[in-house]
């Protein structure tokens, strides 16, 4: 491993475990017992290194989200799937990471999610238009639209101040916001489905 890929490896870990926002050059590399200077011979400033350690994150997470490649029971149990695991990570162990990347750093997320999670969106867009074609989904939507709305409620979940003024846990925004959204397009036969999802994580 070379010394960049040591410095963008360790400084990740370090992100992940303390944030973004609080986190210097000097702390991301303490570790390491190497100086700033050597940190800038490789990177231009705090945001191109955290660029770098995105990179490699979002590398590492893609590798667990093989459901994307794999055929799903029902395009519903798909999507419930694919939120239920990216909202894990947005409000699992590193909360304060990513918090500080979506308030603080959103257009470097923008990036980010159009990099590596390409493959997602095509899933989404695909289990959608399967859901209104095999009657899971009320027959008259408009694919478009619902996977537009879908992205506008996540982002509203993950970063509008205005949610989070509230002071509701993220699981109760989820509901209301997402999960009642999927569960308002369902047809009779995509409830059953929806309800067993839920069930499920109980």
């Amino acid at each position: 491993m070379t010394q960049k890929e040591r410095i963008i490896e360790v400084s990740l870990q370090q992100f992940l475990e303390h944030g973004i926002k609080q986190m210097t050059v000097q702390n991301l590399v303490e570790p390491l017992g190497l100086s700033t200077k050597t940190v800038y011979k490789y990177f231009a400033d705090k945001e191109d290194l955290l660029k770098q350690c995105l990179f490699l994150h979002y590398s590492e997470l893609l590798k667990k989200f093989p459901f994307l490649v794999m055929e799903m029971s029902n395009p519903v149990d798909g999507v419930l799937m694919f939120y239920n695991e990216v909202f894990k990570l947005d409000f699992g162990t590193s909360q304060t990471f990513y918090h500080d990347l979506n308030y603080y750093y959103p257009q470097l997320q923008d990036l980010i999610i159009e990099k590596f999670f390409l493959i997602g969106m095509i899933k989404i867009k695909n289990l959608i238009a399967e859901g209104i074609e095999g009657g899971y989904f009320l027959s008259e939507l408009k694919g478009d639209v619902v996977f537009e709305t879908f992205t506008l409620l996540y982002i509203n979940i993950t970063r509008s101040s205005k949610l989070k003024e509230l002071n509701y846990s993220p699981n109760i925004l989820m509901q209301n916001t997402l999960d009642a959204y999927i569960r308002g397009i369902c047809t009779e036969k995509g409830l059953v489905s929806f309800d067993d999802f839920q069930k499920s994580k109980k």
